[in-house]
């Protein structure tokens, strides 16, 4: 039952975080949102975490991995598919991010050698005929200033750091570190970074802007951030990286729903196939065939 709330959580929220990064554009540059976004969070958490009288001290390798979480999931990673969102709406920025499924365990491969099953790499070419399928209006014809070819690129790259931070989560878990406690360094550092960037970038703190890029920084950096990421890492503790990352396969599907609803997103033909064949290469990746065809075997009857 925890496990489920934990994955209703966070598909309801990050499937809807797409659509409240679109209000972060525009006015404001990227980094001072994400600047002012993980500076709330670490408050909010180091809020948590304190109450709590958590335990926080951990060595100096422990934070040199915090800072890498920092980096790969509350940094570059969200920079990367800010610039992508300016490119790509929300639906397919989602979409192309659900590629972390297959990257999550091409990595836990690379970084703990657990063994890849045939079916991953038929459901990851399902996937990346899938990306190809939605993008291929711009694929075909292609230009090498082609904003939308840009902005794949920048959500595939911003899908292959968050993969990177997966894996250093799955190491502070390996490590018994907390997933509030890791949570909290990693943001802290974040923000620290961010605002150190922002400094040396010469952007402004001083930002003005309307009601809906306020709302939506606070939606983002409280449950987008603080709450999703909780329960995001809490799963990848408590059923591992595979199981977990069947969120990914779920939260396309809000996301696009809400795309549809609020953007105006129109479906053509090619946008039905490529989101179906990534649908159902996520779900090939996660699915064991063999544990699924031994229980459907019938058991044998003693004569």
């Amino acid at each position: 039952m925890r496990d489920m709330l934990l994955y209703l959580i966070t598909v309801l929220i990050w499937g809807s975080t797409w659509l409240a990064i679109e209000f972060q554009l525009g006015e404001v540059n990227e980094v001072v949102s994400l600047c002012l976004r993980f500076s709330l969070a670490a408050g909010c958490m180091w809020c948590y975490v304190l109450f709590k009288k958590l335990p926080m001290r951990y060595s100096y390798k422990d934070h040199g991995f915090f800072i890498l979480l920092a980096i790969c999931n509350f940094g570059a990673n969200y920079l990367f598919l800010y610039w992508a969102q300016n490119s790509l709406n929300s639906a397919m920025a989602s979409i192309a991010f659900s590629l972390l499924l297959i990257l999550n365990i091409v990595n836990t491969r690379v970084f703990f050698g657990k063994p890849i099953a045939k079916r991953i790499y038929f459901g990851a070419g399902l996937g990346l005929l899938g990306i190809i399928s939605l993008f291929w209006q711009d694929l075909k014809y292609f230009d090498i200033d082609n904003s939308a070819i840009g902005g794949l690129t920048l959500a595939l790259l911003g899908t292959l750091i968050a993969s990177f931070g997966n894996m250093v989560s799955v190491r502070n878990s390996n490590q018994q570190i907390g997933v509030l406690q890791g949570n909290a360094w990693g943001m802290l550092y974040s923000a620290a970074l961010l605002l150190a960037y922002t400094q040396f970038a010469g952007h402004s703190l001083a930002i003005q802007a309307d009601w809906q890029y306020w709302v939506s920084l606070v939606y983002l950096a409280v449950f987008g951030t603080v709450i999703a990421f909780a329960s995001y890492f809490s799963l990848l503790k408590s059923i591992g990286p595979e199981r977990a990352s069947y969120i990914i396969v779920l939260f396309p599907l809000v996301a696009v729903m809400l795309s549809t609803y609020f953007e105006g997103f129109v479906w053509q033909e090619n946008t039905f196939i490529g989101f179906l064949l990534v649908l159902f290469g996520n779900a090939i990746v996660l699915t064991p065939f063999d544990k699924l065809r031994a229980r459907l075997a019938p058991s044998p009857v003693n004569s």
